[in-house]
C-alpha cells in the first residue's frame, strides 16, 4: 500500500514511459490526470488533458481542471520529451539553432514548467502522517552523462534536468516535497522503436553489463513506484540502464 495515495499528474501520458506510469498508478488505486498533446488509452481513474507542456497557460489550465476533478497532486511524474539528433557540422550544413532550441524547450523547459506549477498546488496540501506533502519524479536519460555524437541538444536538455534535481530537492524539502530524477537507458518506446533500427540497437546494447536488451516501459513504471514508496530517495538522479555505457558513436 502506498503512503502517498495521490492524485497524480503524469506528462507524456499517451504513450511509452508515461503511459506505463499512468497504468501502474491507477492499478494502485491512484487517480491520474495524463498530460499530452493527444489522448491515450482509457482506464478507470485516468483522464487526459490535452496540452503542450511548454505552454504556461495550457499547463495551468490542465492542472486547474485536474485539481477540480481530483484535488491538488501528491505525485507528479514528468515523462514528456523528444529526441532529435544532429551534428554541429553535418553533411547538410551547420546544426540548426531552432532544432537545439526545440529540444531544450520541450525536455528541459517543459519539465520545469510543469514542476513549478504543480508544486505551487502541492505545497498548499496538508502534510500526511509522515510529514510529507508529495513527490516529483522527473525523467532525464543516461545521455545526460555519456551522450553520443550528434546528441548535443538532447544530452544538454537531459543534463539540465539532472542539474536542477538537487537544488529543487533542497528548496522544496521544507514543504515535505521530494524531487528525484530517473535516467533511463534504451527502452522500447515509440520514439526509440521508430528511429532506431534493430541492428543499431543490438550493437548499442552490447555495451550493457546485464541484461543486454532494451528496457520495457513497465520496468520504468516499477521504478517510479519504488521511488514514490521510498521516502529516503530525494535529490538523486538514478540510472536505469542495465549497466549500459553509451559509446561515442
Amino acid at each position: 500500500m502506498f503512503d502517498i495515495q495521490g492524485p497524480a499528474i503524469v506528462t507524456g501520458a499517451a504513450s511509452g514511459l508515461g503511459q506505463a506510469v499512468c497504468l501502474a498508478l491507477v492499478a494502485h488505486g491512484i487517480s491520474v490526470t495524463g498530460l499530452d498533446r493527444q489522448p491515450g488509452p482509457a482506464a478507470d481513474r485516468l483522464e487526459y488533458s490535452l496540452c503542450d507542456v511548454t505552454s504556461p497557460e495550457q499547463v495551468q489550465q490542465a492542472l486547474d481542471a485536474a485539481k477540480q476533478r481530483w484535488g491538488p497532486p501528491r505525485i507528479v511524474v514528468n515523462c514528456a520529451g523528444i529526441g532529435r539528433s544532429a551534428r554541429v557540422l553535418g553533411r547538410n550544413g551547420v546544426h540548426e539553432f531552432a532544432l537545439f532550441e526545440q529540444v531544450i524547450r520541450v525536455n528541459l523547459l517543459g519539465t520545469f514548467n510543469v514542476l513549478r506549477l504543480a508544486v505551487e498546488q502541492m505545497h498548499q496540501l496538508p502534510v500526511m502522517a509522515t510529514g510529507d506533502r508529495g513527490i516529483v519524479v522527473n525523467t532525464a536519460s543516461i545521455a545526460a552523462f555519456d551522450g553520443q555524437v550528434g546528441q548535443a541538444a538532447y544530452a544538454a536538455s537531459k543534463a539540465g534536468v539532472v542539474g536542477m534535481t538537487l537544488p529543487l530537492a533542497r528548496e522544496l524539502g521544507k514543504y515535505g516535497i521530494r524531487v528525484v530524477t530517473l535516467c533511463p537507458g534504451v527502452f522500447h518506446t515509440p520514439m526509440v522503436d521508430a528511429h532506431v533500427s534493430d541492428a543499431v540497437l543490438d550493437g548499442l546494447l552490447t555495451n550493457a553489463a546485464w541484461p543486454r536488451r532494451a528496457g520495457e516501459p513497465g520496468e520504468f513504471a516499477d521504478m517510479v513506484l519504488a521511488v514514490v514508496r521510498n521516502r529516503m530517495l530525494n535529490g538523486e538522479s538514478i540510472r536505469l540502464d542495465g549497466g549500459l555505457r553509451m559509446p561515442a558513436i
